[in-house]
């Protein structure tokens, strides 16, 4: 236990050094950290509570959800209607409706009847483990198909598109260059959102909220305008309203329900310059939207179609020649802040549900600045606290464990650094838990090489033994706390998962740095000295 050869106090010296090193970027001012290299840009970030920000609680729609998988079902249905091996082998239908969860038709050839309920089967799938489809498919007056969401399937939905809508405000938000924002469901259909540092809101929350469900439709040419102006639409039709500020006076359009391409078929979405040199968004599709593209372009030169954001008509124009290349071009009343933000979400792709913020609240620098300052005092009443009984006590080998205890403060924050971790007021908590608890191991240590002088060894062999019999309590008590942080970590969520983090690094770099660095100093110490006894 006590043989230190060079190779290893080397590579220990190597650690703490290093330790020291990166822990010293996140004392440095952000303009001093900015002039740093690259390689030594890592500190430890600022949670909500400490730097302030912002904190948002987004709830699901789910009404929109609701009509979202009616909408699709419903092209499900249609589609599997349609046969794959010609017209011949299509299913007539007829007095289709679509409404509160139902779908319902008519099959105009009773003997396809069979065929066509096999059709629908093929559509829906089962709701996780409870043994039931997401859809029930059902035959009423012998002709009649009924299609019904089922319980089951609506709360799969839910699930799905939480989970979709979390991922994608994770990456709006990161988009934005913010660091470590925290993002977690919340219940069955609420995600919290904390960005720290971020000082515009009001950009945040109309990021997040934005659907980004983006369409190009065509319009249709056959609309009666005064019908449409009483709110009637031709059938396959609807009346869709423009964006605020588009238009040129015209309120709305008539639109075909029918999509032609959607965002979903996106690749990239980036903020430009129109040929007026007003901002605007420029968008590629994959292979499959470009050809989609270009087909429908072509056929319909000389009409006009609909680019359509969230349910609003951003511009109508007309298709003069076929549009090639897969490329397009978004142009509105936009600024190059909103320009940017919408590329954002559409990069990020379309949220599957609308999200609507029912709670905001914003943290101030300020609160945060206090929290730190009192989070510094704590820790250092703590510090010397415990530096000064481990000296008074322990003498030589309590100047040991303090100095190992002023290498684990650095290693901690380096540590922390290096891993892009966030700090937060729990954090801080779990940090002056760490050093008061840093210190344990010494006591043992200590207190077995006293018990073993107590029993007449000589000096080698007493302090021999109590790191070796010591350390066996040592590690088992502290692989306990590891499980313990490491349950708080997984079921956790924001603060605790930050007090977690920081109690699991303290745990490991406090064991090191108690047991491998003060048995380091004391080898050194007995081997040049040759202390005939102990005083500890």
């Amino acid at each position: 236990m006590l043989d230190f050869p060079r190779w290893k106090t080397i590579g220990i010296s190597i650690i703490l050094l290093l330790g020291i090193l990166f822990s010293i970027p996140s004392f440095l001012p952000q303009k001093t950290f900015d002039s740093l290299p690259g390689f030594a840009q890592i500190k430890v970030n600022l949670g909500l509570d400490l730097a302030g920000g912002s904190h948002l609680l987004l709830e699901a729609d789910l009404a929109d959800l609701n009509k979202t998988q009616l909408t699709n079902m419903e092209k499900a249905v249609r589609a599997a209607m349609r046969g794959e091996r010609g017209p011949d082998d299509d299913i007539a239908i007829g007095d289709f409706k679509a409404s509160n969860g139902t779908i319902s038709f008519l099959v105009r050839d009773q003997k396809q009847l069979d065929e066509a309920r096999d059709r629908l089967a093929k559509e829906t799938q089962g709701a996780g483990l409870t043994g039931q489809r997401d859809w029930r498919v059902e035959i009423i007056d012998t002709t009649r198909i009924v299609m019904t969401l089922t319980a089951a399937g609506r709360d799969q939905a839910v699930a799905r598109a939480m989970d979709s809508a979390r991922d994608i405000v994770d990456k709006r938000v990161n988009a934005l260059g913010t660091r470590e924002p925290t993002i977690i469901r919340e219940g069955n259909d609420r995600i919290v959102v904390q960005v720290p540092g971020l000082q515009d809101p009001a950009a945040l929350k109309e990021l997040i909220g934005k659907t980004a469900r983006l369409e190009f439709r065509m319009v249709d040419p056959n609309a009666d305008l005064a019908e449409a102006a009483a709110g009637r639409a031709p059938v396959g039709s609807e009346i869709v309203p423009y964006a605020a500020g588009e238009g040129n006076g015209v309120p709305y359009e008539v639109l075909r329900r029918q999509v032609m391409i959607s965002g979903d078929q996106l690749i990239d979405a980036k903020q430009d310059f129109n040929q007026q040199n007003l901002p605007a968004v420029s968008i590629r599709f994959d292979s499959a939207g470009s050809n989609t593209f270009a087909r429908v372009t072509g056929q319909n030169v000389g009409k006009r179609f609909a680019m359509v954001l969230d349910g609003k008509v951003l511009s109508a124009p007309s298709i003069n020649e076929p549009i090639l290349g897969g490329s397009a071009q978004i142009s509105g009343s936009f600024t190059v802040q909103t320009a940017n933000a919408l590329a954002i979400a559409l990069r990020s792709g379309s949220l599957p549900v609308k999200m609507d913020v029912v709670e905001e609240r914003t943290v101030t620098p300020e609160l945060g600045a206090d929290s730190i300052r009192k989070g510094v005092i704590a820790g250092i009443i703590a510090t010397v606290s415990v530096l000064t009984l481990m000296l008074v006590v322990y003498g030589r080998f309590g100047v040991y464990a303090n100095i190992a205890l002023a290498f684990n403060v650095f290693l901690i924050i380096a540590t922390m650094a290096f891993f892009n971790a966030t700090l937060t007021l729990p954090g801080i908590a779990g940090f002056v838990l760490t050093i008061g608890a840093a210190v344990d191991a010494n006591v043992l240590i200590n207190e077995r090489i006293r018990e073993e002088l107590k029993r007449g060894r000589r000096s080698f062999q007493a302090v021999e033994l109590g790191y070796t019999e010591a350390s066996r309590a040592i590690f088992d008590a502290n692989v306990t706390n590891v499980i313990a942080a490491a349950l708080m970590f997984w079921f956790g969520s924001g603060p605790i998962k930050g007090f977690a983090v920081v109690l699991t690094i303290g745990i490991v770099t406090s064991v090191f740095t108690a047991v491998t660095v003060t048995r380091m100093f004391v080898a050194h110490w007995l081997r040049s000295a040759r202390p005939t006894s102990i005083n500890i």
